[in-house]
């Protein structure tokens, strides 16, 4: 059975500069976020190889451990700035999914001014510090032998919050629209776990 294609949303009542404006940030946002989905790929090799060489030829590595950790926090931190533009984080709905459109965007709206956009603004600057910081000085990880320099995995921090501000302006964006408008950017699935 054939199912029918998404219906692409009309926004012909919002200027050309705001749908230009939401569309480049979407835009790069999956431009960013579909290359670092397959970081999971090198990842999930280095836990194959950790797993076989361990158990199979009794001759664990030093390295695996270092790198499973630095590549599943790189693939799920620059990875967020994606999920947030696809609607797929986590959202506590018991009263939001009853309220109409305008309200749910004017409390989302809230949220990005108070909230979103003084926390990744403060992540970004103290990630940043720490992150230049570790690159002074040459710092490496203490968690295995190996011994790898960490700066490269750090600077991921404000790389992330520098993306999540990008994507948060399209988020606060369509939070506008909304609230004018009375109509969703693009429809979210209400989904239920039961």
């Amino acid at each position: 059975m054939a199912t029918a294609a998404p219906v692409e949303p009309d926004h012909r009542d919002a200027s050309p500069a705001f749908r230009t404006t939401v569309e480049l940030i979407d835009r790069f946002a999956s431009y960013t976020g579909r290359p670092v989905a397959w970081l999971i790929i090198p990842m999930t090799l280095a836990v194959t190889w950790e797993v076989v060489a361990r158990h199979f030829f009794r001759a664990p590595t030093i390295w695996a451990f270092d790198v499973v950790y630095m590549l599943y926090g790189t693939h799920f931190m620059l990875g967020t700035a994606y999920t947030l533009m696809r609607i797929g984080h986590v959202r506590t709905d018991m009263l939001y999914s009853r309220w109409s459109i305008r309200r749910q965007n004017r409390i989302d709206a809230i949220g990005y001014f108070f909230f979103f956009f003084p926390a990744m603004i403060f992540l970004f600057y103290f990630g940043w510090q720490e992150a230049y910081h570790s690159f002074q000085i040459g710092e490496t990880s203490d968690a295995s032998p190996w011994r790898p320099i960490v700066w490269p995995f750090k600077f991921v921090i404000p790389l992330t919050a520098l993306f999540l501000l990008i994507q948060g302006v399209a988020e606060l964006l369509k939070s506008l629209y909304a609230i004018r408008t009375g109509r969703e950017w693009v429809h979210r699935e209400h989904l239920e776990i039961g």
